[in-house]
């Protein structure tokens, strides 16, 4: 008994119970609309598979990820699947972003965001204190740079500005020179700017705006958020109710399962379901950001800020494209769209974060294992 309750005991189960409520929330909406259902099943299998991998690596030590070696040889690995994608790699509905492994697909974009945060964290946690030179905001977007152009060339748009918000969002907490920092931005919005007015031809100008403004060609580039915004509003305060989507039961809006998840969760439970999905997401992005803050070190510090930066980004960026605010990315609603790649990423980022609970600061210690007997 006293085993099992070391062993359970740097499990954060508010964290887990919210990102599980979340996973079920995805199932329940993919088990409503049939289709034989094996798209369900095949989640239930990630769930678990990525369920287990969370509490694995949560027992881990898992400062080894500190060492060097260990960090460049996982970049190597993720920029090797990236590279061949681009031989290997199937292309579907237009991106080549999936490799096939026997039955399974995986999507190298997923892992990479995690190793970049890793990267990063390193990178940035053995410079603190010369950290405001520029070289180093040079130095770390080359990290980024990287695999966002293989990401960007697939082309997976969503993913490749992942990275980018990754990169900045540790940026802004790693103590570089905002002014160093702000001075780049601005080169790259007067070369965007440049761009637009003296190289782009009018029918690239025109793929631009329709990516922008997707709902002023509603028969064409904007159906999907067209018809993601009705099945939203359509489900009004409380839904229509399991299984009674119209938009996705009658196939009106596609990539139900996917990309456009919390407009059919949505058209089913209505303003009071999606209240209740973006509260969990709330608490998760809380959670992390509390681990974060009592990090051992800048490591972890800055490996929990990349993680809320990555989850935070998914969610404002998916949402925004089911209510018809942010250009349609592709992107996945963390722990409730269908796949495996980026679920078993997820649950693997919770438990590396929960592994670094054990070497919290001292000064946390206490009100850690004092938290530990309060929590469920």
């Amino acid at each position: 008994m006293l085993k099992t309750r070391r062993w359970l005991r740097h499990i954060d189960w508010i964290l887990v119970g919210a990102s599980v409520m979340l996973a079920i929330f995805g199932c329940i909406t993919m088990f409503s609309f049939g289709g034989g259902n094996a798209l369900f099943w095949r989640q239930i299998l990630w769930i678990v598979i990525s369920l287990i991998a969370m509490f694995a690596l949560s027992q881990i030590d898992v400062r080894i990820l500190k060492d060097t070696r260990v960090l460049v040889t996982l970049f190597i690995i993720s920029i090797g699947l990236l590279l061949s994608l681009f031989v290997l790699g199937t292309t579907v509905k237009g991106a080549t972003s999936w490799l096939r492994i026997g039955g399974f697909t995986l999507q190298p974009a997923d892992p990479l965001k995690l190793v970049l945060i890793l990267m990063l964290a390193k990178y940035f946690s053995r410079r603190h204190i010369e950290i405001a030179h520029i070289k180093h905001i040079l130095i770390s977007a080359t990290y980024m740079i990287i695999p966002f152009l293989l990401v960007f060339f697939q082309p997976d748009f969503g993913s490749a500005l992942i990275l980018v918000a990754i990169w900045f969002g540790m940026v802004m907490v790693s103590g570089l020179s905002k002014k160093h920092l702000f001075g780049m931005i601005a080169l790259v919005v007067f070369a965007v700017l440049a761009m637009w007015s003296f190289v782009l031809e009018p029918y690239q100008k025109s793929r631009v705006m329709s990516f922008l403004h997707p709902l002023e060609d509603v028969q064409g580039t904007g159906y999907n958020a067209f018809q993601s915004a009705i099945a939203v509003g359509s489900g009004r305060w409380i839904g229509k109710g399991v299984g009674y989507g119209t938009q996705s039961r009658l196939s009106f809006l596609p990539e139900y399962e996917t990309d456009f998840m919390f407009a059919a969760f949505a058209e089913e439970w209505g303003f009071l379901g999606s209240t209740v999905v973006i509260m969990l997401f709330g608490i998760i992005l809380w959670r992390i950001l509390r681990h974060a803050m009592r990090g051992a070190g800048n490591f972890e510090i800055l490996f929990g800020v990349g993680i809320a930066t990555m989850f935070g980004s998914h969610i404002i960026i998916n949402i925004g494209m089911n209510i018809g605010l942010m250009p349609v990315t592709g992107l996945p609603l963390p722990f409730m769209s269908y796949g495996g790649s980026h679920l078993l990423t997820e649950f693997i980022a919770l438990g590396i974060l929960m592994s670094m609970r054990k070497y919290a600061r001292t000064g946390h210690r206490e009100e850690y294992h004092r938290e530990i007997e309060l929590t469920p």
